[in-house]
């Protein structure tokens, strides 16, 4: 408030003194040139005010970083109050046709496989955070989320965490409590190629020779089913069904990863998982699964492409969900390619093996490609485009197949798919065909077409 009445009172003194000087005083001025000296003294002035505004911010605090992120930057002053992030997506998808959402049957992924643009249900998932510093230099960080994806609101994090805590390993990061847990995602098919959310303890980016190393102990939560319902839109996410007892459930998992490594040119990460149960599992339910992952990228002035592999025994993308005699192989590879700033293109290539050597009948492979270019017309108005294929191809004879175009114009705050939050007006039109479902189910209702209008919100803050 003391800035604000003063500015008016520097701005006289600063034109009249300039107006009042020996040289000036002594010619006459036009009236562009008086606008021109006014000009200059008003940006001195502003410039003043904008540098004791800065200096009275800096003493508060450097800049605000996310508490998630402390393990990252141990060295940064802790912001003041409660920290609000999240992400969540709401509106509204009328459909016009037999599908509300286009997808194949037998899909790894759902709908979203064959494209996740104008082909996804609302939800949200929003964050408190609060971090600490201690005497000792030590950051601590507390952090409690809360999601909603269906009829119940569920706790999905409430952890505590620790960095800068070792003098030999500033950046180790100790946690415990519930958390999303190892769950690598990618965008534009918005599949968890892994996922261990549940609560446990660990330690991420431990300094091992210049090699990053994270490894936990985890539990499925007793109120958080872990098995993948066949309905599911997205059976890559563990449904959670609510309760009261919040306990361990039983199925465990040991969760590692190896990342900061360079191979040449290439960025590389390594997983390696291990799932068991406890003594709370009937002893002929009880088993154990393994996975191991790897992940390949490259990042460029145009874009970055990755590669990713994974291989489970007796389990799919959770080590939690446990079958008998089941391999799953998933591989892809996906990217981004800049041509301008205004132009770009998203694409991915996904193929998905589910094979069961002691019940065959659900044996089959996916194959799924979706391409989606971008241009942006100004830092606030894009036009997308997405097209998504899929196929599913089951042993036993048969196929399902289907396709997925959509166009989605956007008003965002700044250029780049990167940018939330965003205003999206979309429609979508595809066709399914199911036909190996239809001849096991003895129908001959195998082909579904989609047109569905919707407009959508959608941000990560």
């Amino acid at each position: 408030m003391r800035i604000n009445k003063i500015l008016p009172v520097a701005l006289a003194l600063a034109v009249a003194a300039t107006l009042c000087s020996g040289s000036v005083f002594a010619q006459e001025f036009t009236q562009e040139q008086i606008d021109a000296i006014v000009a200059k003294a008003v940006d001195k002035a502003l410039a003043e005010r904008q540098a004791k505004m800065d200096a009275a911010i800096n003493k508060k605090a450097d800049v605000i970083v996310e508490p998630q992120t402390t393990a990252q930057e141990p060295d940064k002053a802790i912001p003041y109050g409660v920290k609000f992030s999240g992400y969540a997506r709401y509106g509204a998808h009328f459909q016009s046709a037999d599908q509300k959402y286009v997808g194949v049957d037998g899909s790894y992924n759902g709908a979203s496989a064959i494209g996740r643009l104008g082909n996804e249900g609302n939800g949200g998932e929003f964050q408190l955070s609060k971090a600490f510093r201690g005497d000792n230099g030590a950051i601590w960080d507390v952090n409690v989320m809360f999601d909603h994806w269906g009829d119940e609101v569920n706790l999905k994090k409430a952890y505590a965490g620790v960095t800068n805590l070792l003098a030999s390993n500033p950046n180790a990061y100790f946690w415990a409590g519930r958390d999303f847990h190892q769950r690598p995602q990618q965008g534009i098919n918005d599949y968890f190629w892994m996922n261990h959310d549940g609560q446990g303890a660990g330690v991420k980016n431990f300094d091992i020779g210049g090699v990053q190393f994270d490894v936990a102990a985890v539990a499925a939560v007793e109120s958080c089913s872990p098995t993948v319902l066949e309905d599911e839109t997205n059976p890559s996410r563990i449904t959670c069904t609510g309760g009261s007892n919040v306990g361990d459930k039983g199925n465990y998992a040991v969760t590692s990863k190896i990342h900061g490594m360079k191979v040449g040119p290439l960025d590389l990460e390594i997983y390696a998982n291990y799932g068991f149960d406890s003594k709370a599992i009937e002893s002929e339910d009880r088993r154990r699964a393994w996975q191991g992952g790897v992940v390949l990228s490259h990042t460029n002035d145009h874009g970055v492409n990755k590669v990713i592999a994974r291989y489970s025994d007796n389990a799919d993308n959770s080590v939690f969900n446990k079958t008998d005699d089941l391999t799953a192989i998933y591989a892809s590879f996906e990217g981004n390619y800049k041509f301008s700033q205004q132009t770009q293109v998203d694409y991915l290539l996904a193929f998905h093996d589910y094979d069961n050597s002691a019940n065959k009948a659900d044996n089959r492979r996916n194959y799924g490609a979706i391409i989606r270019p971008m241009h942006w017309w100004n830092d606030v108005h894009s036009t997308w485009l997405e097209a998504g294929y899929q196929r599913v191809d089951y042993d036993n004879g048969g196929d399902n197949h289907g396709w997925k175009l959509t166009l989605s114009q956007n008003i965002s705050i700044a250029m780049g798919p990167e940018f939330r939050p965003m205003l999206r007006f979309y429609v979508t039109g595809g066709e399914v065909d199911n036909k190996r479902t239809a001849r096991v189910n003895g129908t001959n209702d195998n082909t579904l077409d989609s047109f569905n209008v919707g407009a959508m919100w959608e941000a990560w803050f």
